[in-house]
């Protein structure tokens, strides 16, 4: 079983792959926590796992948060999480192992994928390059090949680039960034916006609507995971000054 988060569609990406060739379920997290299906039922020497982006050098916090609410029907055997990110992961593996032992679950295996950059919401931050998320993506894919058979042959391994400062980027940067930057708030819409409702349909977790001039409006629920920004056929979203004249990616999306 592998339960996966994504917005842009990196991650969807490489969970689809990972579930088609192992032949394993797929259950998309947004989905499981609108059903409140916490209830894992493992199958006999059935493996787990997880893939989700990195969203400032941990796991989305939606990922913990589902984390802390699984319960299981047996002692899992192989536990692996596969996660994306444009440049490096901090301290991801970390927290994610303390939110699995927790749940009293070893994780076995821990991989990491550079993908292309979709975080656009801070001055400096910008996607990549077409040639370099292309190149991230020929990349990505030859590795994921790599990870595929690890992961088949249930090896323990750990691959995963921690990158600089990981203590400070993970444990001092992340909580000023969820408490000042993890918001829907700042999100508006330029005049050039047409009323598409792209921005509705790819929200994973539902949380925008088309108000009565067919201008989306947010509820409240934002992970900040971009898709809305990314999906814009006319780039009319926008997260106050900070994504004024930035580019879009749309690959996965």
């Amino acid at each position: 079983m592998i339960f996966y988060f994504s917005g842009c569609g990196n991650s969807k990406y490489v969970a689809l792959e990972l579930a088609r060739n192992l032949n394993e379920k797929l259950v998309f997290i947004p989905d499981a926590e609108k059903a409140k299906e916490y209830n894992c039922e493992l199958k006999n020497n059935e493996m787990l796992g997880f893939v989700f982006p990195v969203y400032c050098w941990a796991p989305p916090q939606l990922v913990l948060d589902f984390i802390s609410r699984l319960t299981f029907n047996k002692k899992t055997v192989y536990t692996f999480c596969v996660t994306t990110y444009g440049d490096n992961a901090g301290h991801t593996e970390r927290v994610l192992q303390k939110a699995l032992q927790d749940r009293n679950i070893a994780l076995s295996a821990c991989f990491g994928l550079q993908m292309p950059e979709t975080y656009v919401n801070m001055s400096g931050m910008d996607v990549d390059s077409k040639e370099v998320a292309a190149q991230k993506i020929v990349s990505a894919k030859e590795r994921l090949r790599d990870i595929l058979e690890t992961i088949a042959d249930r090896r323990y391994e750990s691959n995963i680039e921690v990158g600089t400062y990981p203590f400070l980027k993970t444990y001092v940067v992340r909580p000023l960034f969820y408490k000042f930057l993890v918001t829907d708030k700042k999100w508006w819409t330029t005049d050039e916006c047409i009323g598409c409702g792209s921005c509705v349909s790819v929200c994973p977790l539902e949380n925008i609507t088309l108000n009565a001039n067919k201008k989306p409006e947010w509820k409240g629920n934002c992970t900040t995971c971009e898709a809305c920004y990314h999906i814009c056929p006319v780039n009319a979203i926008q997260f106050g000054k900070a994504t004024k004249g930035k580019g879009q990616y749309k690959r996965f999306c």
